[in-house]
């Protein structure tokens, strides 16, 4: 399955933003260039703004022991699942270019908001996420499966050391 053609990605249905926002670890990612230099204590955070939309703090511990930190927004995308996101780092005045929004859609969430799957519908990004700086190694296997499962190449998957 993987390299599936581009079919859209089977996301949740139903994303409570509420439940949502707060403390998300990264337990694992594909290899992207805006991570390539965090080598640790890779973390996002998620508030709700009063607007509706999501202030995104990703922090990490950079090889020279020095943190990362990186803010962005998250709007929703008008006629999709509130799972399926947009999220800028890139300047607001940059706004109404629609390359600076990138794609962020919850696939997989834990029944409490434990763990998540977050992908991009052209299976070049994905990260495992979950509350805590650990996840069960059965629910991890079965997390890196689903992915598999719609499309993503999940052999070069970095495990993320909290």
């Amino acid at each position: 399955m993987v390299g599936a053609d581009n079919a859209p990605l089977r996301v949740v249905p139903e994303l409570d933003y509420k439940r949502y926002a707060g403390t998300w670890y990264e337990i694992a990612r594909l290899p992207n260039r805006f991570e390539k230099k965090c080598v640790s204590n890779v973390t996002a955070n998620y508030t709700v703004r009063p607007d509706g939309r999501i202030t995104v703090t990703n922090r990490c511990k950079q090889s020279d022991g020095s943190t990362s930190e990186a803010t962005g927004i998250a709007r929703r995308m008008e006629g999709k699942p509130t799972s399926v996101l947009q999220v800028r780092f890139a300047p607001a005045f940059l706004s109404f270019l629609s390359k600076v929004w990138g794609d962020y859609q919850v696939i997989e969430l834990g029944p409490q908001y434990d763990y998540s799957i977050v992908g991009s519908p052209d299976r070049k990004y994905l990260w495992i996420l979950a509350r805590t700086p650990r996840l069960d190694p059965a629910i991890y296997q079965s997390l890196v499966e689903r992915a598999r499962a719609q499309g993503f190449d999940t052999s070069t998957l970095i495990r993320t050391p909290q």
